[in-house]
């Protein structure tokens, strides 16, 4: 039986290849995704998890036959997945409507797991979670966006002329377009800065904070909007 705190250079060379293929995988679908961290974030957090992981394993292999030692193979493995969580919570940002990059954030976690397993050699472990991951990034991503993605956040601005009707009007407008409005603000405008009509008519700033099913289309709702031709400008975020 071999010595299990020894592992040659061609196995090293191929752990770390295999980190660098099984990260890469699931870095080009984060990449197309248009995610922050994409390819070469994803390569690099699979194939430092690796290394670490053959650090732990065998690199203090020398100090294995001495007295008093004891080898635990998982001490620095088990400081990755703390450090990988700092490294995902920079992908997780608040937009003011809604949080996003939780997904990148798990990836990158799973990422260091994979490089993990890799570096502890449980290839066919590392195989099978590259392929759930992107079974889960991939397949199911379109799965939910087609039947379970609930409505999407939006702010909608509008600054127009105000009229008696203005706000009913716009209410009236985001029902027959199916868009939830959870809050509206109207803030009055500086009207001596406007050269919008005459400075006689007061202008308003109405802030939406709405909901919107997966049929919305940001450029047929502006264009209806501006058919009235009562909007000084129109904002959809």
């Amino acid at each position: 039986m071999g010595d299990p705190w020894y592992i040659g250079q061609w196995d090293i060379l191929l752990r770390l290849l295999a980190a660098m293929t099984l990260g890469g995988l699931i870095g080009i679908e984060r990449e197309r995704s248009n995610h922050a961290a994409g390819f070469r974030t994803h390569i690099l957090v699979c194939l430092g998890s690796t290394l670490i992981m053959l650090l732990s394993a065998y690199g203090f292999a020398g100090f294995a036959n001495e007295a008093n030692v004891r080898m635990d193979p998982a001490r620095l493995a088990a400081a990755v997945i703390t450090g990988v969580g700092f490294l995902g919570a920079g992908t997780i940002l608040f937009t003011g409507k809604s949080i996003t990059g939780l997904t990148t954030a798990a990836s990158i976690w799973v990422v260091a797991g994979i490089g993990l397993a890799v570096g502890a050699g449980f290839y066919f472990a590392a195989i099978v979670s590259t392929v759930l991951v992107l079974l889960n990034l991939w397949v199911f991503n379109k799965v939910e966006r087609r039947y379970l993605k609930a409505n999407k956040p939006h702010i909608i601005t509008l600054s127009a002329v105000s009229t008696p009707v203005l706000i009913e009007k716009i209410s009236h407008f985001m029902e027959e377009e199916k868009i939830a409005v959870r809050k509206m603000t109207v803030n009055d405008l500086d009207i001596s800065s406007s050269n919008y009509r005459s400075e006689l008519e007061r202008h308003v700033e109405v802030t939406l904070h709405v909901l919107v099913p997966n049929s919305f289309n940001t450029v047929s709702l502006v264009t209806k909007l501006q058919e009235w031709h009562q909007f000084r400008s129109i904002s959809v975020e």
